[in-house]
């Protein structure tokens, strides 16, 4: 499909922006004139502004916006370095406006934008907290989904979402809705802002129900770019809702370390008995396989663990140095935990449990410090 854009008139609002429309982006920089135009045929009549949140994208993205905020008052970019994610671009862009609405939809052109007045229209004579703009409201309008994996993800995920939501939605996985600021302010300390889905993070979190209705809207196909649903996205949703399910007993990313961590004990065990087979002395097996577990867990939870802060380049090997050494002095700390509970007569298990716990807890902490921090090896 080609369409092309005509950027309205350069112009700088007479009147304090209404509604503002959150556009979160990334390789995004074809799109971004078209949402423009979309968005000043759609709102007419109506003050509004645009905030595209863009993750320091290399096609330009930033640059096209700031480009067509110059010629129009109305646009506003926030370039972000060194942070990615969806959730979190989008409660920067709504923590700019002064607006007392906000919308949120993709910077892809899938969403109906032709919606935003309805919506608009909606929350302020229902006196409602949000609208969300739903697929499934009169039957499927899912042309974007463009694969069976996103068809399965879209609805395994809403399943899934039901979960923790304290709403009875038809689209819990939509990323397209509108709501009050002042709804979204009673909220915002409490949200996990993680993954990229953030409207499930708003009805989770939300200490009393939300007023909501829902409005049909379509999910078009692209016009440029590619999807960025992936794997790892899709594992980001599943654990913000496991925040919401036990964030309040433990932290969500403690219980991903501690599940990594099990993986790396059938890492280590295959990996001595693979090195064993080869007639090798126990010693250097079991050295083999401590190598390798510890190997497997720091790219493991570099990867899902820590993706928000994930390490690169020579971070990434000093990093791997850094949970070394973390896993070592939590290793002989184990031991000797075991041993001297062992020697007041505790059970040999309940000894080796509580080392184990303790150890998992070291690790946790410290490589939360000195491997993965926001503004060290980062």
């Amino acid at each position: 499909m080609n369409e092309t854009s005509t950027v309205p008139a350069a112009r700088v609002p007479a009147i304090a922006p209404e509604l503002t429309v959150v556009v979160p982006t990334f390789n995004e920089a074809k799109n971004v004139p078209l949402v423009v135009a979309r968005l000043d045929k759609a709102l007419a009549g109506i003050a509004w502004e645009v905030v595209f949140v863009d993750d320091d994208s290399p096609d330009g993205t930033a640059e096209v916006a700031r480009k067509l905020a110059r010629e129009d008052g109305r646009v506003r970019v926030i370039r972000r370095i060194g942070r990615r994610g969806l959730a979190t671009a989008c409660v920067e862009g709504i923590m700019s406006s002064t607006a007392p609405y906000f919308a949120v939809m993709d910077g892809d052109l899938q969403h109906d934008e032709t919606r935003l007045a309805e919506m608009l229209r909606t929350i302020k004579e229902g006196d409602l907290d949000i609208v969300v703009g739903s697929r499934y409201l009169e039957g499927e309008r899912t042309e974007g989904l463009s694969s069976d994996w996103r068809r399965f993800v879209s609805k395994a995920g809403g399943q899934v979402a039901h979960l923790v939501l304290h709403a009875d939605l038809t689209d819990p996985m939509s990323g397209f809705f509108l709501m009050s600021r002042a709804a979204f302010d009673r909220e915002a300390h409490a949200l996990s802002q993680r993954g990229f889905k953030i409207l499930l993070d708003i009805f989770a979190s939300a200490p009393k129900p939300l007023r909501f209705a829902e409005v049909k809207s379509d999910f078009g196909a692209r016009v440029h770019g590619e999807s960025k649903l992936d794997t790892l996205v899709a594992w980001e949703y599943g654990v913000l809702v496991l925040d919401k399910l036990v964030g309040r007993f433990l932290p969500v990313r403690f219980v991903v370390f501690a599940a990594v961590g099990l993986t790396g004990i059938a890492v280590h065990l295959a990996t001595l008995g693979l090195v064993g087979a080869f007639g090798t002395s126990f010693q250097m097996a079991q050295s083999a396989a401590v190598f390798v577990a510890m190997s497997w867990n720091f790219l493991l939870n570099n990867l899902i663990t820590y993706r928000d802060q994930r390490l690169r380049g020579a971070a990434l090997v000093r990093g791997l140095v850094a949970f070394y050494v973390i896993g070592a002095v939590g290793a002989f700390a184990n031991i000797g935990i075991v041993e001297m509970l062992y020697g007041r007569g505790t059970g040999w298990w309940l000894a080796g449990l509580a080392g184990g716990l303790i150890g998992v807890v070291w690790n946790y902490t410290m490589s939360s410090i000195f491997t993965w921090r926001r503004n060290g090896l980062v």
